[in-house]
């Protein structure tokens, strides 16, 4: 597959990842899921193409899905249509250290969730095994811990 050069520093990214993580929150029960991330890219543009859904392990009902685009420039910018409600938007930016393999985002705007204030999430990749950390802050909780998920490359 041939790589547009501005995506060659994410390219270990491309491809589907699958695996489990686990959410709570103050406000929230502890919960399970299973989860998939897709990475695509068309080589002829500068954007890795993603889509993430989630699912309860002990039914496969869905959770959660989200889809957008990275965009490397001098930093990553992301943007991501949630769905079933696709009045929601999330504008993230952030940085990555292509050496370390590390991925930072953080929230720009988080249209239509009045009660998250701020949302980070982190990918590693460490041993052929992509993890992340999602924290969140709302108008009653500072921002703490609320998801973390291992997966492999399929």
């Amino acid at each position: 597959m041939v790589v547009h050069p501005a995506i060659e520093p994410l390219s270990y990214l491309i491809g589907t990842w699958r695996g489990q993580g686990e959410g709570g929150f103050p406000t929230i029960s502890s919960f399970a899921y299973g989860e998939e991330l897709n990475f695509t890219h068309p080589g002829n543009k500068p954007v890795i193409a993603y889509s993430q859904k989630t699912w309860k392990l002990n039914s496969g009902e869905p959770m959660h899905a989200e889809s957008g685009y990275w965009r490397p420039k001098p930093l990553l910018r992301l943007s991501v249509r949630r769905a079933p409600v696709l009045l929601k938007f999330r504008s993230k930016i952030g940085t990555y250290d292509a050496e370390k393999k590390v991925v930072k985002l953080q929230s720009e705007l988080v249209g239509n969730a009045s009660k998250v204030k701020e949302i980070t999430r982190v990918f590693t990749l460490v041993d052929e095994e992509l993890s992340y950390v999602v924290e969140m802050a709302t108008n009653l909780t500072d921002l703490q811990p609320h998801l973390k998920a291992y997966l492999k490359k399929l």
